[in-house]
């Protein structure tokens, strides 16, 4: 009788740990194809797996819950790529000029979508979420955006970060919904 109670336990302990384990491995796929490649520089960041997940786990939470990221009206996204468009001409004659305007651009197009505006790398991590794969050429970006300020950036630095303030302006312009069905 003993030994029958005892088999059982060890099947239990057997079968909790086998379902923890498919958990933790859907919550890392799940992760994996939430952030794509934020995903990576969130582990490399953290150091740990666990602890990367426990961070993108927290800010999925955090903007799903406390933010209301929506969509542009059709009049906004014109009004916007129009204005994209007279950024882009602009680097013709004045690169810096150009970068810096893109940068505020962008900067209105989180605003009018809800992301909150403030903090550098709360807007990166907010963006994230949705937009994980070009979160990247955000941070890259800004950090060009930054050595013009100071001088820093050479032309075709800010050629490279204007294709990457492109590729961030052209996915904020279109809906998370619109972005998670091309995923």
């Amino acid at each position: 009788m003993t030994g029958v109670v005892i088999a059982i336990i060890v099947v239990i302990i057997v079968a909790a740990a086998v379902a923890y384990m498919v958990m933790q491995r859907r919550r890392s796929e799940h992760l994996r194809e939430q952030f794509g490649p934020e995903y990576d520089r969130t582990v490399e960041q953290a150091g740990r797996k666990r602890d990367a997940e426990s961070v993108l786990i927290e800010r999925e939470e955090r903007v799903r819950k406390h933010l209301q990221i929506r969509p542009l009206a059709d009049e906004d996204r014109e009004r916007f790529g129009a204005q994209w468009g007279d950024v882009q001409s602009e680097f013709v004659d004045d690169p810096p000029a150009a970068v810096s305007n893109a940068d505020r651009l962008v900067g209105q197009v989180m605003s009018a979508r809800g992301y909150p505006m403030g903090d550098f790398d709360r807007q990166a991590e907010d963006i994230s979420v949705d937009h994980p794969d070009v979160v990247d050429n955000y941070r890259t970006a800004h950090d060009i955006a930054l050595r013009r300020e100071t001088g820093d950036a050479s032309t075709e630095d800010l050629r490279t970060a204007m294709l990457h303030y492109r590729a961030l302006f052209e996915s904020l312009l279109e809906s998370p919904v619109e972005q998670r069905m091309q995923s």
